[in-house]
């Protein structure tokens, strides 16, 4: 047997005056937090909500989603983590495909729900509720929380290959797809980031970004593990994190690269504000070097990289390597393996570009309802990653980038990210994202959008030429720069370059690349 939701009643019989949660102005111990997760467990179970049950939230952060995370996986139910981003179809596509039978929400979506409800029969409205208050048909939430018995709800064993979560990915390269996380899994991210990020139960935990994506469990998974405190931000905003970091002694937090960019470039940055940091995690994209080395000057033996699936592989740049081997995302930790493999099947030599394809412990059990993407995924039990890269000669990772955002000019393959990486070295730019149109004579040519620094003033084309004199190669200049106020982004703060090429003009001009 092996159920995590026992984790948090372990802190609340031995460490039950320590602090657990920190949202807002709410401070709860381990004894206060197991109360409410209890309590949500035992409401649940009177909804009718039995094991193997999805229950899935569609929630901002908020102190009831991270009840409801521990509660859910504590009477054998699935966890359905869902955006509030998402619009009527999709959330009733999501909704209908997890089988969800229960929903916790806010009444911001009530309108949405109202819309899909019909086509979910096994979604009734009392068991739709609400975190702010009740609407229309939907209960509250906490109304409900505090009427329910007293007691404990009935025990449930769970073995260890049972689901603890089905996680939508985030649709940036196609359709969402539910990831499949076991109980197995889910305490693989306990123990192995525990070590990896160095966490001990005094460590104080911060997060910035949505709780509803996979990237949160990365830290919140060992938080919950080892007793520490969880300070959870209601969204992010660079001067509040600072000020929580400098308040409350944060040890540990993890960052998208647009929150790190925008934290270092805050009126309010000051490595002595942030000098309790023992770790600065980026995940969820590549960070620019330049970014790399702005953290590693002002705090130094902090910074920590993770490239990391969903599906389960992953490599981490610890601190201790982070300017030795600067450009690279790491390497795959204990019981990982990695390969760099060809588009024949064989595997590449180091300094080869392939596609990464990896396998550990991690790994998931594959897409829910989709047999077929999974065989796609995991072959031979190896994933398949998507992505391109090499490994150097110490089996360190260098991602090149994925090979659905690789521009095929004139047959030469183009990879963004060396564009993006002389751009972002221009004083002006803050972010920069290079992509693919169409172009009459190369097929596809190179276009950036870029996001500049507060109060800069550069024209398009004086950056275009700038960035055209310093790319390695002539099939790497840009056809055209676009200065944008921001970059779409998805509700866990990843850039979405498919809407941005999809809204660019259809056809381009023929041109050289001279």
């Amino acid at each position: 047997m092996l159920q995590l939701a026992t984790l948090i009643k372990h802190h609340a019989t031995f460490r039950p005056d320590h602090p657990a949660v920190v949202f807002e102005q709410e401070r709860l111990t381990w004894r206060q937090f197991e109360a409410r997760v209890s309590q949500c467990a035992r409401l649940l179970s009177s909804l009718g909500v039995r094991q193997g049950d999805r229950v899935a939230t569609v929630l901002t952060n908020c102190r009831e989603l991270l009840e409801v995370y521990w509660a859910v996986p504590s009477i054998g139910a699935v966890l359905v983590p869902l955006s509030p981003l998402l619009m009527a179809s999709g959330l009733a596509s999501l909704l209908r495909d997890s089988g969800a039978v229960c929903l916790i929400t806010q009444r911001s979506m009530a309108a949405l729900v109202d819309q899909v409800r019909d086509e979910l029969p096994a979604l009734s409205a009392d068991r739709v509720l609400m975190v702010d208050g009740a609407i229309g048909a939907y209960p509250d939430y906490a109304a409900l929380l505090n009427n329910c018995p007293a007691g404990q709800a009935d025990p449930v064993t769970v073995c260890q290959d049972e689901l603890f979560n089905i996680m939508y990915t985030s649709g940036t390269t196609g359709l969402p797809k539910g990831i499949m996380h076991s109980h197995f899994v889910r305490s693989m991210y306990c123990t192995l980031f525990a070590s990896a990020w160095r966490m001990t139960p005094e460590s104080v935990v911060l997060h910035t970004g949505a709780i509803v994506f996979n990237g949160a469990f990365v830290t919140l998974m060992p938080c919950f593990y080892l007793g520490a405190r969880y300070i959870l931000q209601r969204q992010f905003d660079p001067e509040e994190a600072i000020e929580i970091i400098g308040r409350e002694r944060v040890t540990h937090t993890m960052m998208v690269p647009a929150q790190i960019i925008a934290l270092l470039e805050s009126p309010s940055f000051s490595p002595d504000k942030l000098a309790s940091l023992e770790m600065i995690l980026s995940l969820g994209a590549p960070l620019y070097q330049e970014h790399k080395d702005l953290l590693n000057r002002h705090l130094p033996n902090r910074f920590y990289e993770l490239y990391g699936l969903t599906e389960g592989f992953w490599t981490i740049l610890d601190k201790t390597q982070s300017v030795r081997k600067a450009g690279s995302v790491g390497s795959p930790p204990c019981f990982y393996q990695m390969r760099i493999v060809r588009e024949d099947g064989s595997d590449a030599p180091p300094g080869e570009v392939g596609e990464i394809v990896g396998r550990g412990p991690s790994l998931m059990l594959g897409y829910y309802g989709r047999p077929d993407l999974t065989e796609q995924a995991i072959r031979d039990g190896w994933l398949f990653t998507g992505d391109l890269g090499y490994a150097d000669s110490e089996g360190y990772l260098y991602l090149v980038d994925r090979k659905k955002d690789m521009i095929d000019s004139g047959g030469v393959k183009v990879y963004p990210r060396d564009i993006e990486e002389v751009a972002v070295r221009h004083p002006a730019v803050s972010e920069v994202a290079v992509f693919g149109v169409a172009h009459e004579k190369w097929g596809e040519t190179p276009v950036a959008a870029v996001v500049l620094q507060a109060n800069a003033s550069v024209d398009a084309e004086e950056l275009r030429d700038w960035i055209n004199e310093r790319v390695g190669a002539r099939y790497q200049r840009l056809h055209a720069v676009q200065i944008v106020a921001d970059f779409p982004r998805n509700a866990a703060g990843k850039t979405m370059k498919r809407t941005m090429r999809d809204a660019y003009p259809s056809s381009m001009p023929a041109e050289p690349h001279a």
